[in-house]
């Protein structure tokens, strides 16, 4: 138990976040699932930095839109674009055809054709705007805290037993299925219990928070199984910025 705890722990930070750790000794379904799991945990350090960015620039009294835009993009930098790299590969697949193989062949190109780059513009738009709305009205670093673990949280949602992968090989595939659903519901359960005591937000508007990022990655998630046939990786990444999006956009 201690080894799949400790390598899913470093398979989580290591993924997730550029905070340095040791290579896993081994990656397994099992790992894999500790390491979605513990996706929110693993965030921590970049849900602090984006919270303490919006606290030193509301102090310096900088504008509110350049606060949100520095916050999303240290998190962004501290994820190593991940994510949104992730989203961008998922709306060309989706929008390329409705041929399974090829939808796939052009979420694997590393470049981003016309409907990625729209779709990430049009959720950076909105998470910017969403933050910009909660820093003036007082509960920005709440707003950015909540939302970058909320978005992690989903993690659990998108691996849960009954999920398929796409791919037989990849990161989808080591991860597809690998968290228990009765895991999934605890991680919900102790998301909307944190959000409901998050300081600054009526109990009502963090629990709305983390239903809204949960029900828009849903949404994503069973079109991607329905288009592509399961998760990948970059199916991973679109499912958390979506969530960061409804998140925030609940907690302006």
């Amino acid at each position: 138990m201690t080894l799949p705890l400790s390598d899913g722990i470093r398979l989580a930070v290591g993924t997730l976040t550029t905070v340095p750790v040791p290579a896993p000794r081994r990656i397994d379904r099992r790992v894999a699932g500790v390491a979605m799991t513990l996706g929110p945990l693993a965030s921590i350090p970049l849900a602090a930095v984006a919270g303490l960015i919006v606290a030193g620039g509301v102090a310096l009294g900088l504008p509110a839109l350049a606060v949100a835009a520095l916050a999303l993009g240290a998190v962004a930098l501290g994820s190593r674009g991940l994510h949104l790299d992730g989203l961008a590969d998922t709306a060309d697949g989706l929008g390329a055809s409705y041929d399974r193989a090829k939808a796939l062949d052009v979420m694997r190109r590393g470049d981003s054709g016309p409907t990625g780059v729209a779709t990430l513009l049009f959720v950076l738009l909105v998470q910017t705007g969403a933050l910009t709305g909660a820093i003036a009205h007082g509960h920005g670093i709440a707003a950015a805290v909540l939302s970058v673990l909320c978005g992690r949280c989903v993690l659990s949602l998108c691996c849960a037993r009954g999920v398929p992968s796409a791919r037989p090989e990849g990161l989808g595939a080591t991860v597809a299925g690998s968290v228990p659903i009765l895991v999934t519901a605890v991680v919900f359960v102790l998301a909307a219990g944190c959000a409901a005591l998050t300081p600054g937000l009526p109990w009502w508007r963090g629990v709305l928070a983390v239903a809204l990022g949960y029900a828009a990655a849903a949404v994503l998630l069973a079109r991607c199984v329905q288009r592509i046939g399961g998760v990948t990786g970059d199916v991973l990444g679109g499912c958390v910025e979506v969530a960061v999006a409804a998140a925030l956009l609940a907690a302006a």
